[in-house]
């Protein structure tokens, strides 16, 4: 019986050991897997083509727009340097929506088949890997958390649906290797967005590049910062914090929070800044759960997706017109939370079965959802209602 028991116990502790998290790498990378599915783009494409509604208007609005222009021309640089609030701004624009621009034509070339879109999107991408060499000053890391966030969708899409090839695939992951993921794989200890924006391009560029130990890294660091950055009630009095910033007294964390110091939740860390970074955080919170849905992991079962659901509908009910209680923010919130619920609300409402009443009614009046023109785009026509 002793026996028996032991071995069971060694059995169990095995099984413990061989368990695979819910953040950590698949045995296997899932390709195209970077926010976007093969299964997604199917459902995509063949709604655009039946002309169904919202993804057939919402795929008018990407087409009419600047990025999925045929004639757009590449401005690589070999140094993007972006201060404060892009101050200055030497190429941080352009990279941003140099990348956007590839995602969209990547996308255009997926629904259509019109190679035009795939080859303009190889050209994007082409042009800045033969050029750039670094990031530089305040905002190199935010830069280069924007812009490599973007490119890997876009990589992802031309590489493994494109046939008519891409010579230069190999020169594309180098530069994501050697000049993005060292400026954003150790974080950031500046507002929460900026680490969260920061790991969602690690986490896509090591899709990309398949690299297992990357991928562990940033989600660890990702799943400390979403912690972070959205309160719940269960955290106890106050916010969880990220042992590198020493926020060690409360006075030291309501200062990180905006001055905010009653805590409920849903709220962010940033909320009373304002709900535009907040919107940056929360996109950048629903793109790696995403991800990790794609690579065979459930991040949305997790506390991760009750904190995203939570910074949804809070951020939401403000946005849609609800008086501000003078305890939040002094009485007064700056709205402008921007096209960052799609994602999210599939995943939790539509194929988890959340209730996000809140959520669901800005959605619905923000829709198509457009790009903010920095890592965000489309995703009323990738994520709408999408049940793959």
């Amino acid at each position: 019986m002793r026996r028996t028991a032991l071995l069971a116990a060694v059995v169990a502790l095995a099984a413990g050991a061989l368990a695979v998290p819910a953040d950590a790498a698949p045995a296997t990378f899932v390709h195209p897997g970077v926010t976007v599915s093969q299964g997604q783009l199917d459902f995509t494409r063949s709604k655009v083509n039946a002309g169904a509604q919202p993804w057939k208007g919402a795929f008018d609005q990407m087409l009419a727009s600047k990025y999925a222009d045929l004639n757009r021309t590449p401005k690589p640089r070999a140094v993007v340097e972006c201060g404060s609030y892009s101050n200055p701004n030497y190429g941080c624009t352009d990279e941003r929506e140099d990348a956007i621009a590839a995602y969209t034509d990547a996308l255009a070339w997926y629904i259509t088949r019109d190679e035009r879109y795939a080859r303009k999107a190889i050209q994007l991408m082409d042009a800045w890997s033969a050029v750039i060499t670094d990031h530089t000053n305040s905002n190199a890391p935010l830069q280069t958390g924007w812009a490599g966030s973007s490119w890997p969708r876009a990589a992802e899409i031309i590489k493994y649906t494109y046939t008519g090839g891409w010579a230069n695939s190999g020169r594309f992951a180098t530069m994501l290797r050697t000049v993005y993921l060292p400026e954003i794989i150790n974080g950031s200890n500046s507002n929460g967005n900026w680490e969260l924006s920061m790991m969602e391009a690690a986490v896509g560029i090591s899709v990309f590049l398949e690299d297992k130990t990357s991928y562990d890294k940033a989600m660890a660091k990702f799943r400390t910062r979403t912690a972070a950055y959205v309160y719940l009630d269960s955290d106890g009095e106050l916010p969880k914090t990220v042992p590198s910033q020493n926020l060690n007294t409360r006075d030291k964390i309501v200062g990180y929070w905006q001055g905010q110091s009653t805590f409920v939740t849903g709220l962010t860390q940033e909320t009373c800044r304002d709900l535009t970074h907040t919107g940056y955080g929360i996109s950048a919170i629903s793109h790696v759960a995403e991800t990790s849905r794609i690579q065979g992991q459930d991040l949305y079962g997790t506390d991760v997706g009750e904190r995203l659901r939570q910074a949804l509908g809070f951020q939401a009910k403000y946005e849609l017109g609800t008086a501000v209680p003078s305890w939040l923010c002094g009485g007064s919130l700056k709205l402008g939370l921007g096209p960052v619920t799609e994602v999210g609300y599939n995943a939790l409402h539509n194929r988890l079965g959340m209730g996000m009443t809140n959520t669901q009614a800005l959605t619905e009046r923000n829709r198509p959802a457009g790009s903010n023109n920095l890592f965000v785009a489309w995703e009323t026509l990738t994520h709408g209602d999408n049940p793959s």
